[in-house]
């Protein structure tokens, strides 16, 4: 726990000196005590680097995150796909977060790879060379690979040393100052912020383990298959373990390189439609979209094919929730509020009580001023935001993939924006949309469907009750946040609780021992 504090006192210093709560209160006035807390921080005997040079507010937020590390990088880099929520101004600082970090050395990086492949895989390694690019948690080299006697061009992705130990304390120490901001301010309970920080850090450490990013990868790729202009690259999985990665190497063009594309004779306009198009395909077809596709993480090959990078954040979608988002969107694009608000009652997605006139009527405040706004100005992800504030004044539990969804949304649009700022969302989408809805309720193919989901609903007959069970453990999950209550992360986060509660009654004892030693001393 003392390491905990030390770790805290370190953000708690750096965040002070760096004018964060200047900066952070522009968006969200903090509490008194916070406030002071940082004031307090921020008392320095030595000279302030931030203050003294000429950076921007921002661009010393950017600096103060970078030097606190990975954690705090990885909030970074989600603030910065939200223009939205921080402004225009704050997000293209925090995009500098994405892939601009210093390197650990090619050595180390040979290192991991025969700790953890073995030498007789590391000698089927070419041609290994320095890194092309450095993120927060790994870094990319390039290199060949003997792959059954064919030498291929590969990528291998490698964590950094000691990444996940160093990302652990610290999530821990935000963890316990968590508990010290609900434990001193009542009203903050609500927010749950314990729980938020350990589900953060259990995601995390999902990615944090290569093999799963392979997986995703490799799905992706399956489903991806036969989508004429979008390649995800091939894994190999002999070259792959929890701290490496190896897939195809991508010769290509960023597409935030937007004057390279044209003089490479890429039409621009297509390629953001198709963007828009690929994303939608993915979440209401597959149910299986990529979730972190900033510009960034996004290249384009001499034949104009999407091709995606980093498969470390992935959204998934049921069957229901697919639906619904497709049936909401087209109904928006028709201007159909009736049937948008008659699919939320159907869905169960807001109490059968509800009046259908009075959704539809709330729903038209939502659609209609969109609709009058310029072509430029129109944002399905937008609309999505809007949609879930109203419709949580109906009783609406919204899923927590559908935000997930409606974050990448706006990103996709955004990426969409810049290369053709007059892309019109509602006809790009509209497509995509209708082709899904007929196949969808096209009479054969829902029986096809009927009868695979009645064969396994068969295999599983002794099972039923603990899957009904697990079931409504998993519906509880998504609608509400939370942690299932018989889950093994539920037993986990009872004991980090237990563990904090421990030692904030130690810390008060020893605080009061030491007034009790100073009274006697003085």
């Amino acid at each position: 726990m003392i390491k905990k504090l030390i770790i805290l006192f370190k953000i708690a210093r750096k965040l002070a000196l760096s004018d964060a709560l200047k900066i952070i209160s522009k968006f969200h006035q903090p509490p008194l005590i916070i406030k002071i807390f940082l004031n307090l921080f921020s008392i320095s005997f030595s000279k302030n680097n931030y203050q003294s040079s000429k950076l921007t507010d921002e661009e010393k937020l950017c600096t103060s995150i970078q030097e606190m590390g990975t954690t705090f990088i990885k909030l970074g880099q989600f603030l910065s796909t939200r223009p939205d929520i921080i402004g225009e101004n704050l997000s293209s600082q925090l995009e500098k977060l994405q892939d601009r970090l210093p390197p650990f050395s090619t050595y180390e990086a040979k290192e991991i790879i025969k700790k953890n492949l073995g030498n007789k895989i590391f000698d089927s390694i070419i041609n290994f060379g320095e890194p092309v690019a450095a993120a927060s948690i790994a870094q990319v080299h390039k290199a060949q690979i003997n792959d059954d006697g064919v030498i291929k061009d590969v990528a291998i992705k490698i964590l950094r040393p000691n990444i996940k130990k160093t990302f652990n304390d610290e999530i821990d120490a935000l963890m316990l100052l968590a508990y010290f901001i609900e434990s001193l301010i009542s009203k903050t309970k609500r927010l749950k912020l314990v729980e938020v920080v350990f589900l953060l850090k259990e995601i995390t450490n999902h990615e944090m383990d290569l093999r799963f990013e392979a997986a995703a990868a490799n799905e992706f790729a399956e489903n991806t298959k036969n989508d004429v202009g979008f390649y995800v690259p091939k894994i190999y999985w002999n070259f792959t373990s929890e701290e490496i990665l190896t897939l195809d190497w991508i010769d290509g063009v960023s597409i935030r390189e937007k004057e390279i594309l044209e003089a490479k004779k890429i039409n621009i306009e297509n390629l953001a439609t198709d963007i828009i198009q690929h994303f939608l395909r993915h979440a209401v077809r597959d149910g299986f979209f990529h979730a972190d596709m900033h510009q960034g993480n996004l290249f384009i090959d001499d034949n104009g094919r999407i091709i995606p990078i980093d498969f470390g954040i992935m959204g998934r979608m049921d069957k229901l929730n697919r639906r619904y988002l497709a049936e909401i969107l087209y109904g928006f694009v028709q201007r159909d509020y009736k049937k948008v608000a008659e699919v939320h009652i159907l869905a169960e997605l807001v109490p059968n009580n509800v009046n259908v006139g009075e959704l539809a009527q709330a729903l038209r405040s939502i659609g209609e001023p969109i609709f009058g706004q310029s072509v430029k100005d129109i944002s399905g992800g937008k609309l999505l935001k809007q949609l879930f504030d109203v419709t949580e004044k109906f009783n609406m539990q919204t899923q927590p993939q559908l935000l997930l969804l409606q974050k990448t949304m706006v990103v996709v649009e955004g990426v969409a924006r810049k290369l053709n700022p007059n892309t019109n969302i509602w006809e790009t989408s509209k497509p995509v949309l209708e082709k899904w809805l007929k196949e969808t309720k096209d009479p054969i193919n829902n029986l096809t469907e009927t009868l695979k989901d009645s064969a396994e609903v068969l295999k599983k007959i002794p099972e039923l009750p603990k899957i009904m069970d697990k079931a409504n453990q998993a519906l509880t999950f998504m609608a509400s946040g939370k942690i299932p209550q018989e889950s093994n992360s539920f037993s986990a986060l009872n004991e980090k609780k237990l563990e904090m509660k421990s030692f904030r009654n130690q810390s008060i004892i020893g605080l009061l021992l030491l007034v009790f030693l100073g009274v006697i001393v003085f």
